[in-house]
């Protein structure tokens, strides 16, 4: 059984797996929680991508505490039969991916903003002294900073971890997107 984003779950005990696409939230807001208890037959995931960019292999499967390992193998052959990588990672919000790239596109954007470099080269200087595939801020542009924004506030709001703080370049799209622009 597998529900995509905003579908409400119902008794789906009789199931292997039950899978809840997730955007920015836990799966514990579809599951409900029992202080560090939880778990069933229902397991989260989430595909990676960049904002517009086509999405990676990458599947994140989210698990709770006592989630059925029946259940994991399940989601797990799923994904992998249909040529997609498999990644497991506990009930956080922003899973694994999102947790380690929003506060450096972040920094980069800070960077900007206070005019140690320009764009070009805080990016030259991340694909070849650290051999990144592109750099920080044309990814986050690529991506959108809409975005960027979106996904940075609710971490934010979720963890109060500075580094999670939307970027000012992040918030000033943001709002443009209010005003329609």
């Amino acid at each position: 059984m597998i529900y995509l984003a905003g579908a409400k779950l119902e008794n789906n005990d009789v199931k292997t797996v039950v899978l809840v696409e997730l955007g920015n939230e836990s799966l514990g807001e579809h599951t409900g929680e029992l202080l560090g208890e939880e778990g069933s037959n229902v397991v989260g995931f989430a595909r990676y991508r960049n904002g517009s960019d086509a999405p990676s292999r990458l599947v994140e499967l989210v698990v709770q505490s006592r989630t059925s390992q029946n259940a994991v193998a399940a989601a797990r052959s799923i994904f992998e039969s249909a040529g997609l990588v498999v990644a497991i990672c506990t009930d956080q919000a922003g899973r694994i991916v999102d947790r380690l790239v929003r506060p450096k596109y972040n920094a980069a954007l800070r960077l900007l903003d206070e005019g140690l470099a320009m764009q070009k080269d805080i990016d030259l200087t991340c694909r070849l002294g650290l051999g990144y595939p592109d750099g920080p801020i044309e990814r986050v542009v690529r991506g959108g900073l809409v975005h960027h924004h979106d996904i940075t506030k609710a971490l934010f709001e979720t963890y109060g971890t500075p580094g999670y703080a939307p970027a000012r370049r992040a918030v000033v799209a943001a709002r443009r997107r209010e005003f329609g622009q």
